[in-house]
C-alpha cells in the first residue's frame, strides 16, 4: 500500500533545533513524494514545560511522550526525534521507520574565551545538564563543579554568556544544524570523551501501518540505522536511560562496525569502557554483546546502586 493522502503532518517541538529538523524532513518527503503537502504542528512535551527540573526527575519520554500520544491518536503523521531523544522501547502501534544520515556525532566543547577542554585547571567549572557529560568530566577533573544547565540550544548560549562557568558541552550536530559553529572551541574526539547513543541522528517515527510505512520508509540510511542499532541494543541492555552515565559510539569499518561504549558512576570516579568490533548486519547483538562484557566488568553494580540511589 502507499500514502494515498494529500497531506502529511509531522509533529514538532517548538525548539529552533526541533523545526530545523522537522522542516528538514519535511523537504526530503516532498521531494520523495512530488505533490504532497506536508504541515508541520507544534506539540508542548514534558520536557519543555519543565525546563528547571532535570531530566533524571522528568523520566523516560521527556520529549517524546506528548509526540507519540498525538501519533497514536491520529492528530499527526509522522514525529522527527533527536534520536537520543527517544526512549528504546516503542509503544504499541508505532515504529522508528527511519534513521537518514547522520551528522556529526560528537560533541562540542564551548570554552570561556577559547578555553580548550583539556586545558581545564584543577578545580574548573562546567555547564551540563547530563549525567553522562558530568560523569566524564568528574572522571578526567575529579574536583569540576557541575552547574546544571537545561534549555534549548540558543537558551543554555545565553546562560552560559551570562554566567562565569569556565565551559559547557552541547551537541556539535545541534550547534552545524542551526548555523551556530562559531561559539564552538572543539569537537571533542570520542577517545577522549564519548557521546550519547544515537547523538547527532534523527527518528522519524510514525504509525505501524503499511501506508505509513511507504511514506517514511524511504528516508532510511542503512548505514546510519546499523550504527545506531548497535549504540541501542548497548543501552537497552543495560537499562538505562537519562538516569545512568552511559555512553555508546558505533563507527562503520568496511562490512563491520567498532561499537565504543562506556558507564560510569555519578560521581565518575569508576567508569568502565570496552570496545567490540563485529558485522554491521548483527548490529544488535554487537550492542548486547558489548554491554554483557561491561556487566561482567562491573557495570551491572554500577547500574544497581544507581537504581537504589535515585
Amino acid at each position: 500500500m502507499s500514502w494515498n493522502k494529500p497531506l502529511a503532518v509531522i509533529g514538532t517541538r517548538g525548539s529552533q533545533l526541533a523545526l530545523w529538523q522537522s522542516n528538514f524532513i519535511a523537504g526530503e518527503l516532498r521531494k520523495l513524494h512530488p505533490g504532497l503537502q506536508v504541515e508541520l504542528k507544534i506539540i508542548k512535551t514534558s520536557g519543555d514545560r519543565f525546563q528547571e527540573q532535570a531530566l533524571s526527575n522528568i523520566g523516560k519520554g521527556a520529549f517524546t511522550k506528548e509526540i507519540q500520544e498525538a501519533l497514536l491518536a491520529g492528530e499527526v503523521d509522522v514525529a522527527v526525534h533527536s534520536l537520543k531523544d527517544l526512549p528504546t522501547a516503542a509503544p504499541l502501534g508505532l515504529r522508528v521507520w527511519a534513521n537518514p544520515p547522520r551528522f556529526d556525532p560528537r560533541d562540542a566543547w564551548i570554552g570561556r574565551d577559547g578555553l580548550d577542554y583539556e586545558q581545564l585547571g584543577s578545580s574548573p567549572v562546567v555547564a551540563t545538564g547530563a549525567l553522562r557529560r558530568s560523569a566524564q568530566v568528574k572522571h578526567r577533573f575529579p574536583h569540576a563543579v557541575i552547574e546544571p544547565l537545561r534549555g534549548n540550544v540558543d537558551t543554555r548560549l545565553r546562560k552560559f554568556a551570562e554566567g562565569r562557568m569556565h565551559g559547557m558541552f552541547l551537541a556539535a550536530a545541534g550547534l552545524t544544524r542551526l548555523g551556530l559553529t562559531e561559539h564552538i572551541t572543539a569537537r571533542l574526539d570520542p577517545k577522549i570523551f564519548l557521546p550519547a547513543p544515537g547523538q547527532g541522528a534523527l527518528a522519524i517515527e510514525g504509525r505501524d501501518d503499511a501506508t505509513t510505512g511507504s511514506l517514511l520508509a524511504p528516508l532510511d540510511d542503512p548505514g546510519t540505522r546499523a550504527q545506531v542499532t548497535a549504540e541501542r541494543a548497548f543501552l537497552s541492555t543495560l537499562e538505562g536511560g537519562c538516569q545512568v552515565p552511559i555512553a555508546a559510539l558505533a563507527t562503520t569499518v568496511g562490512d563491520d562496525l567498532v561499537l565504543d561504549g562506556l558507564v560510569a558512576d555519578l560521581t565518575g570516579h569508576t567508569l568502565l569502557r570496552e570496545q567490540l568490533r563485529g558485522p554491521a548486519r548483527a548490529a544488535f547483538a554487537l550492542g548486547e554483546h558489548l554491554a554483557e562484557t561491561l556487566k561482567s566488568r562491573g557495570a551491572d553494580q554500577i547500574l544497581k546502586q544507581l537504581k537504589t540511589t535515585t
